[in-house]
């Protein structure tokens, strides 16, 4: 196991890397944590959960509403959970994003942690404080940006991952390489998804490199005025088309990647379109979708990164350099018509 440690504004986050799920018990005490997780991860690592309050959630992002959290917070109260209680997500990121969440506005702010047990939230949705649940249609409509005290990657759960879990995981780390690693970019053109799963050493090479970059990015910007809205690539469009088309988180950011990338080509005279499009393909995603073009717009206009004239579009200069890109609505509407349908 690995230590590292990060400070941001209001906090210092402990990251310990190729760690075991037996020493979260040293970093929150059984009779003081409650654990959340969802049904999934709870049937196939039940034996883990002995000893511990827990309380599991349904599994899937259309539970990631402001009901669910209501139900986890009558569940908090009948367990006793109190001001020095730590609440722990044990799961993906609509688990992570949830327990983020409670934890920051029960009894106005309590400890929590993470042990994230999906790729995807491993190396991105468990870091950076965002958390938050859906409205609808619309991603992440209410939150908070609060940083758990602690994050424990226990690499283990992820032999139980589903092939299209890994696939939603590679998304994300696909994005990492294309807005700010191109050497990384070049090693996942040479393996595929196989290679990672067989070689744990490879693997956890590539998942802290992951956390490294995006932990960075979000030390030198917590609350997202620069830099960390490079974190931002194939999300616009990506967040747009998720709920309405019931994708997955990765299918739809890899979707929104691809046509960033076009754009890219448009706009910034970028090169390498055909290569991100390659990768994403060899790696299980999705690329072109005909889309509804009318309504994702409309869906885009009540994008938390917009002004009322223009929002900022993650864009590519070349692999490995994402630029912040302000666009005008009436330029990017013309853009969509030309993509969706």
């Amino acid at each position: 196991m690995r230590k590292k440690s990060f400070t941001f504004s209001n906090a210092t986050v402990d990251y310990y890397f190729d760690a075991s799920f037996t020493h979260l018990e040293k970093l929150a005490p059984k009779e003081k944590t409650v654990l959340v997780t969802d049904e999934h991860v709870f049937a196939k690592h039940k034996t883990k959960f002995k000893g511990w309050k827990f309380i599991v959630l349904k599994a899937g992002e259309k539970h990631k509403t402001q009901a669910t959290v209501d139900k986890v917070i009558v569940q908090m109260i009948k367990l006793g959970a109190d001001r020095k209680t730590t609440l722990v997500g044990v799961g993906g990121g609509v688990v992570t994003d949830i327990t983020g969440y409670v934890a920051g506005i029960y009894m106005r702010g309590i400890r929590f942690g993470f042990v994230p047990t999906s790729l995807l939230a491993m190396v991105d949705a468990s870091i950076g404080g965002k958390n938050g649940v859906d409205v609808g249609v619309y991603k992440n409509m209410v939150g908070l940006i609060r940083q758990p005290s602690f994050l424990l990657y226990d690499s283990s759960f992820l032999k139980t991952l589903p092939q299209a879990e890994w696939q939603n995981g590679f998304a994300e780390i696909i994005k990492h390489a294309c807005i700010k690693d191109a050497v990384m970019f070049r090693q996942l053109q040479k393996h595929k998804i196989g290679d990672y799963q067989k070689n744990n050493k490879l693997l956890s090479a590539l998942i802290e490199a992951n956390v490294l970059i995006k932990t960075k990015v979000v030390v030198n910007d917590e609350f997202e005025q620069g830099e960390r809205k490079l974190l931002n690539f194939g999300h616009t469009l990506g967040h747009a088309i998720e709920n309405m088309y019931a994708l997955s988180h990765g299918q739809a950011i890899s979707i929104g990647m691809t046509y960033a990338a076009e754009i890219s080509a448009q706009l910034k005279h970028f090169t390498g379109a055909e290569l991100v499009t390659d990768l994403l393909k060899r790696y299980g995603l999705p690329t072109y979708m005909r889309f509804n073009s009318k309504k994702a717009f409309k869906i885009l206009m009540m994008d938390k990164k917009k002004d009322n004239v223009s929002i900022n579009y993650i864009l590519l200069e070349k692999i490995g350099k994402g630029v912040i890109q302000p666009l005008l609505f009436v330029q990017l509407q013309e853009i969509f018509k030309q993509f969706g349908k």
